[in-house]
């Protein structure tokens, strides 16, 4: 999994309730597999993110591209991978505890 983020320009160091909310996108190519497979990776980034997305800074954008192995990947293997990249990026903060 790669993954490329864009912070706002300067965090807030509360949460601000009229902050966007982070926002994420997946890239799944051909690469991947076909149309069943792509659609069934993009599910299941879309369901780690969901359990995730608090736990990202307000304001963030977030861009996934899920590389050809994403397609045999268990979950865990999937959130660990999401995991792993967000604590890469110093993308961790929010509301949220636990997560990532």
């Amino acid at each position: 999994m790669h993954a490329v983020a864009e912070a706002p320009q300067q965090a807030p160091l509360e949460a601000d309730p009229t902050a966007p909310s982070p926002r994420v996108g997946f890239v799944v190519s051909k690469a991947v597999g076909n149309s069943v497979v792509r659609h069934r990776v993009a599910r299941r980034l879309r369901h780690l993110v969901r359990d995730r997305i608090g736990t990202l800074p307000p304001g963030s954008a977030l861009v996934v591209r899920a590389l050809p192995r994403a397609a045999g990947a268990t979950s865990a293997e999937l959130g660990q991978d999401f995991d792993a990249a967000v604590r890469r990026l110093r993308l961790v903060g929010g509301a949220q505890d636990g997560g990532v």
